[in-house]
This record gives C-alpha cells, sequence and structure tokens, in this order.
C-alpha cells in the first residue's frame, strides 16, 4: 500500500472510486476518514490538515456523490486506562459504517 493524502474537494471533482472508508472513532466527537483507493491508502485532508468530522452524519454529507464501495468504523477504547486499569486486552471494535443517507 502506498501512503497517500486525499483531497476531499478534489475526491468529488475527480469521480474517484473509493474501495474503503475507514472511520476512525475518537473521544470528543471526533472523527477522521481513512481511504483505500487501489493500491492507495490514507487519511482524508482539507487545508493540508487530516479533516475533521463531528458526527456520523458529516460523514455522509461530505462523501455524498462518491462512488463508496465499502464502509466501517474503527473505535478503540480508552476507558480501562482512564481509571486506572491496566491496559485492556481488547483490540479494537471493527464495526460496519452505513454511508446509506436516512430517509
Amino acid at each position: 500500500m502506498v501512503k497517500a493524502k486525499f483531497n476531499l474537494t478534489e475526491l468529488a471533482a475527480n469521480s474517484i472510486k473509493v474501495d474503503m472508508l475507514t472511520v476512525l472513532s475518537f473521544e470528543m466527537n471526533v472523527y477522521l476518514v481513512e481511504l483505500t483507493v487501489g493500491k492507495d491508502k490514507g487519511l482524508v485532508y482539507q487545508d493540508d490538515k487530516p479533516k475533521r468530522f463531528h458526527n456520523s452524519q458529516n460523514i455522509r454529507d461530505a462523501f455524498t456523490g462518491i462512488i463508496v464501495e465499502a464502509a466501517q468504523m474503527l473505535h478503540e477504547s480508552p476507558y480501562d486506562e482512564m481509571i486506572g486499569n491496566p491496559e485492556s486486552v481488547q483490540k479494537a471494535s471493527m464495526l460496519p459504517f452505513s454511508m446509506r443517507q436516512p430517509y
């Protein structure tokens, strides 16, 4: 895989097909999006910074009109470490993520 930076505006303008869209979920309603397009994989950028999304609907809206073959969400929970417990042995959860707009 080649590391890449995907510009959100260029994705829509160039009709790029996304093979996999991965939502990286962080605390405080912060989401980053990582794309796999062919052999390229990287974060979505806007103005030379990773594009921050604040909810799942922001992501769906931003990718309206862009072909996304598959989508998933990666969620890691820091709660064990936050309350002084040893680091959790649980792996990050990979969850399905729907790009369908609500009716």
